[in-house]
């Protein structure tokens, strides 16, 4: 069990809650856990404390609050050596608008700017909210951080988050290019200027972060200058379900042509479409490969539109960075599918990249390091950790007052 002092982080999502108990010097995580299926009936509760697996069924619609206070009650209360090092607790928070550039420490006023951007990730940012208010009351007196998605972001130039639409929609309804994934594009940012021995103001980097949800961006000089995602998570690369960029024209012909509801076409674009509606057979990249292998050409499709799509955009970002030290790829895709990775270099060969096929395959499970060739552009692979950048971000953050070990005080 540790001893220094820790961090609690939670990252709630719709029918989620992600918590772990991470060292912010280490990143070592005493604690990892789950609650899932919130909401609906039969969610249940799953942790690792030690090597040692646990699960447990919550009661149906359990809520982000159970799972706090299960977490609370069951899982750290019994372990006080772990509860009473925790100083701080670390929230993901998906929208922060234009609000927030950098980490903050929660109050009123940061939770309302919070519950402003609600519109713009009603997915997430009201389930967020829920888990900081149940960790206030929970941890009285932790400090609470917010960690958001979008503030690495809020380096971008105008020329790059402005939408060609009527300025008064940015100006009255701050519609505009905000990018999501930004505490994974910051983490492989500085850890690949660690591996290059380059201060992080000076590397410039192409960070693509492929699972399920994918976003790529350009970082000049340590700063994101340019991003695949926009106003929403929906913009950019092909996702699992999500279809990415499309010609807006497709939309009032689905509305007007085959009488297409505003829900429908939502529903349409966000959980039928990317590998999922292309293959006809899954969102998940490993099946689709498996599929492929035997012989499926939904599969081969899906995977080929999404490679060349990655590869284009990869190819677009050396326009705003010129030089260009590493190209890393990042997330549940970018970390173990060699083939994704293979074919996306071989779209890049006339820019200088060649792949290396026996480091190629190597990297997969945590794995970190080169998969090109001596003679070639730089393309690596850097298993991200969102959760160590919250925790070292809460860490920081934490008033003088607040350093003691006092997480076990709920009185």
């Amino acid at each position: 069990m540790p001893t220094a002092s820790q961090v609690l982080v939670l990252n709630c999502g719709s029918s989620s809650l992600k918590f772990a108990v991470i060292d912010p010097k280490s990143g070592v995580e005493a604690l990892t856990g789950i609650g899932d299926g919130l909401g609906q009936s039969e969610p249940v509760i799953s942790w690792q404390v030690q090597g040692d697996k646990h699960t447990v069924s919550l009661p149906d619609k359990a809520s982000h609050t159970t799972v706090i206070q299960f977490l609370v009650d069951e899982i750290l209360h019994p372990r006080p050596q772990l509860l009473h090092c925790l100083v701080a607790v670390g929230h993901r928070v998906v929208h922060g608008g234009e609000k927030f550039s950098r980490s903050v420490l929660i109050d009123g006023e940061v939770t309302d700017a919070i519950r402003d951007c609600a519109t713009l990730a009603p997915l997430h940012n009201p389930p967020a909210l829920l888990g900081i208010e149940a960790a206030r009351k929970a941890f009285p007196a932790l400090a609470q951080v917010a960690v958001f998605d979008t503030a690495f972001h809020q380096s971008m130039p105008r020329h790059a988050f402005i939408y060609a639409l009527p300025y008064n929609l940015y100006r009255d309804h701050g519609i505009r290019r905000y990018g999501m994934h930004g505490t994974s594009h910051r983490y492989v940012t500085e850890r690949t200027a660690e591996l290059l021995n380059l201060p992080v103001d000076g590397v410039n980097v192409i960070s693509a972060h492929l699972g399920n949800g994918a976003s790529i961006t350009a970082i000049r000089n340590g700063c994101s200058v340019d991003t695949s995602m926009g106003l929403t998570p929906l913009e950019g690369l092909v996702m699992g379900t999500r279809s990415g960029d499309v010609d807006p024209g497709i939309l009032m012909h689905l509305g007007c042509r085959f009488d297409y509801s505003l829900k429908e076409v939502n529903d349409l674009l966000n959980r039928k479409s990317g590998l999922l509606g292309i293959s006809e057979l899954s969102n998940d990249c490993r099946a689709l490969e498996k599929a492929a292998g035997d012989g499926h050409q939904g599969a081969w499709l899906a995977l080929d539109i999404f490679s060349y799509r990655l590869a284009k955009y990869i190819a677009a970002y050396h326009a705003p960075l010129k030089q260009v030290d590493a190209l890393v790829f990042t997330g549940g895709i970018g970390e173990n599918s060699s083939l994704i990775r293979g074919k996306v270099l071989d779209h890049l060969e006339g820019l200088g990249f060649q792949v290396d096929p026996e480091r190629n395959l190597q990297m997969r499970s945590g794995a970190e390091g080169t998969i090109t060739r001596a003679d070639s552009a730089l393309a690596l692979v850097i298993p991200t950790n969102e959760e160590w950048v919250i925790a070292r971000d809460a860490a920081n953050l934490v008033p003088g007052d607040h350093q003691n070990h006092n997480g076990g005080n709920r009185e």
